[in-house]
């Protein structure tokens, strides 16, 4: 009796031995029924939000699709969403008295790997060239970036971008034209002004801030050039206005031969009243038209 209750006692003790086991191993570390699946389903609450693109009463642009950026990636996916953009382009060509600010937005989970500050920048950049290859002034385009809580979905990506409008105010006279601009450095196009009927420019401390940093680069990189470009406002024909830029233009150059920049580093072009800076309707919008821009290529 005694060798019965001892074998009854072992077999009780190896089944909950073997019990504990199997729910150590296949309940608790799931392993018993393969490695977990993983969920590609988009996260709960994602969701796209609609483009919209408004200024007051004058323009609302909108789309049940947006454009969206591949995590850490800068450049946007235009496709479903072309149609909108090319429209803004278009609204702001013909209202040049509007500026844009383009905010790129970006997340903490994502990795920065181009030459901009931060993602956002980049990808408020991005959009900018695309608004500026299709005819839109730069000088009506800022660029900002905004960190937020963005979520991605399940194929890896997600809207980045907002969007708003404000005045441009222009300066009425060339001499505050030519004190708006400001150097960034000789890759970027700065514009240089005239007083009526003046062949030279009017020097600032920012343009002469970009002739002297051009002088050195031009010194050290012999392959390298300065393009200067006439423009006009619209008063009169194209012909003279045309020849009028080229004599900007040509001015221009003979001055910074004087400075010591090699006639062949410097290459001008003229475009007469066809790449208008602001408005024409305007005294203030022709004004900001009369100009040679410059930059180093």
């Amino acid at each position: 009796m005694a060798s019965s209750v001892k074998t009854l006692a072992w077999i009780l003790l190896i089944g909950w031995m073997g019990g504990s086991t199997y729910w150590h191993i296949c309940k608790i570390k799931m392993l018993c029924d393969g490695p977990p699946e993983v969920s590609t389903a988009t996260p709960a609450g994602y969701s796209v939000p609609a483009l919209s693109i408004v200024d007051g009463n004058n323009l609302s642009l909108s789309s049940a699709m947006n454009f969206g950026f591949k995590k850490s990636m800068p450049e946007p996916n235009y496709a479903n969403v072309k149609k909108e953009l090319d429209s803004l382009a278009a609204y702001l060509k013909v209202n040049s008295g509007r500026k844009l600010t383009i905010t790129g937005l970006y997340s903490s989970v994502e990795q920065n790997t181009t030459s901009f500050p931060d993602l956002g920048l980049a990808r408020a950049d991005a959009l900018k060239q695309y608004l500026v290859q299709a005819g839109v002034p730069g000088s009506q385009l800022v660029t900002a970036s905004k960190l937020i809580d963005l979520t991605f979905s399940a194929d890896d990506s997600t809207h980045g971008m907002e969007f708003g409008f404000d005045s441009l105010m222009i300066p009425k006279t060339e001499e505050a034209l030519a004190a708006a601009e400001k150097y960034e450095n000789v890759f970027k196009t700065m514009d240089l002004y005239f007083k009526t009927a003046k062949a030279d420019y009017i020097k600032t401390p920012e343009n002469e801030k970009f002739i002297e940093e051009a002088i050195k680069y031009l010194a050290a990189n012999k392959d390298k050039k300065l393009a200067l470009t006439g423009h006009t406002d619209n008063d009169g024909t194209d012909e003279t206005n045309l020849k009028l830029s080229k004599i900007r233009a040509g001015s221009v150059k003979a001055l910074l031969m004087k400075r010591g920049i090699s006639e062949a580093q410097l290459v001008t072009d003229a475009k007469g009243e066809s790449q208008p800076k602001a408005s024409n309707d305007t005294p203030e919008g022709r004004k900001a038209n009369r100009r040679v821009s410059i930059i180093v290529q």
